[in-house]
């Protein structure tokens, strides 16, 4: 937390908006308050694996169908422009989509799906164009110690989250006199408080603008205006491949670990929102070593030896069908996946000239949703047949996987200006 504090206060009030506007993000959506009740409060809308993985993957297929295009717009209109209109998508779309269970039920599928389009479209927007956009407030010495920083906020604000989301519902229970484990009403309450968090994060990405707009040539350059270099195809498309196969791994974990604490080994909601906040926790450590880790052995290889350590980490899971186990595998991957997306991500952004920053970025995006839309979507029905074990299992290879693919396709590229990779 002193690290972080000092951090800050060098970096001036513009960072620091966006970067709470940010870790409020992952307070209510990227790991924390949603991340842990909106599976439970699709199980108790009487969904099974199937169905969940219906939901789940509509809106990372949006997510990666709107990623590509939201580069672009970010490009011809501007990444700050594109963060509060992704804010505002995202907003609506959580405040709606709890409302479900008010519905009659053959109209609440329907609903679901259209709220969390709208959700992640609005999520597609915003992180396409956070990476353009924060660029271009810092210099570039300074890119992998704020992309650390930033990490490590919202796995801080997924923690605080992801432990509020596991605390509500039992006291919305206890306050409704329902029954938790089939009443969805408690978890209806807690995700709507949950979104309402989304509005002061809009209000911070607001004055972080304001602030920006005080140096118009540097916001320009943020965006990329100017250059006229383009990043070539194949590049892109080797970008794709490695980032598809790296999420696997955490994509499977993340989005089933609640629903298998919940029907297979039966945890109450407040252990289950309590594990997930441990495994928040305790990656904040993870996600500040990446900047130190990235100066000393480079972004490329810090990035494929934590891919390696996802693999591993989630044999844990796989193995040992005890609660414990589940949580350590969580806490691991979580950890090394903040530091292989932010290893990437530095790496990937600076092979290409700085008007290609929100391309690449749109492409890191899109290859990320479909690998979530492919989890989400089989898994529910790989689940139904072979058991969770299974899907982390195949997580698990597809991560390993995308290891060696990131080694050979990239062992002989070096940043634009720099030095060798490692």
């Amino acid at each position: 937390m002193q690290q972080m504090r000092a951090a800050l206060r060098r970096l001036g009030p513009v960072v620091t908006f966006y970067l709470l506007s940010v870790g409020l993000v992952g307070f209510v959506l990227d790991g924390g308050v949603f991340s842990v009740l909106l599976n439970l409060y699709l199980v108790r809308l009487g969904f099974g694996p199937e169905l969940i993985g219906v939901v789940n993957s509509a809106g990372m297929l949006a997510l990666a169908l709107a990623s590509l295009p939201a580069g672009a717009l970010g490009a011809r209109v501007g990444s700050q422009r594109m963060l509060r209109d992704g804010m505002l998508l995202a907003l609506l779309g959580t405040v709606t989509l709890p409302l479900a269970d008010a519905l009659p039920a053959t109209a609440r599928l329907p609903w679901l799906l259209v709220c969390n389009v709208v959700l992640y479209v609005g999520l597609a927007a915003f992180y396409v164009n956070t990476a353009p956009y924060i660029m271009g407030a810092i210099d570039a010495g300074q890119r992998s110690g704020v992309i650390s920083l930033q990490t490590a906020l919202m796995t801080l604000a997924a923690f605080a989250g992801s432990l509020l989301g596991g605390l509500m519902p039992p006291a919305f229970a206890a306050w409704l006199g329902v029954d938790l484990r089939l009443a969805p009403a408690p978890y209806r309450y807690a995700l709507i408080i949950g979104a309402a968090m989304l509005v002061p994060a809009l209000l911070a990405l607001r004055a972080s603008a304001r602030r920006r707009s005080s140096a118009p040539e540097r916001a320009a350059a943020a965006d990329g205006g100017g250059s006229a270099a383009r990043a070539p195809l194949a590049l892109l498309l080797m970008m794709a491949a490695v980032r598809m196969l790296q999420v696997a791994g955490v994509a499977s974990v993340a989005s089933y670990l609640n629903v298998y604490l919940d029907t297979a080994l039966l945890l109450p909601t407040a252990q289950i929102g309590a594990i997930i906040a441990a495994g928040r926790l305790l990656a904040v450590p993870a996600a500040l070593s990446t900047a130190p880790l990235t100066r000393r052995y480079g972004a490329r290889d810090v990035a494929i030896w934590a891919s390696v350590g996802s693999a591993l980490a989630i044999l844990p899971i796989i193995i040992i069908p005890t609660w414990w186990a589940a949580a350590l595998s969580f806490v691991a991957v979580t950890g090394l996946s903040w530091i292989r997306y932010a290893g990437t991500l530095v790496y990937f952004l600076d092979l290409v000239p700085p008007g290609q920053r929100a391309l690449v970025s749109g492409v890191m995006e899109t290859s990320s949703g479909f690998c979530f839309t492919a989890v989400t979507f089989g898994g529910g029905y790989l689940i139904a047949s072979l058991g969770f074990p299974a899907l982390f299992a195949v997580g698990s290879a597809v991560t390993a996987l995308s290891a060696a693919l990131f080694w050979v396709l990239f062992r002989t590229h070096a940043p634009l200006g720099g030095a060798a990779p490692h």
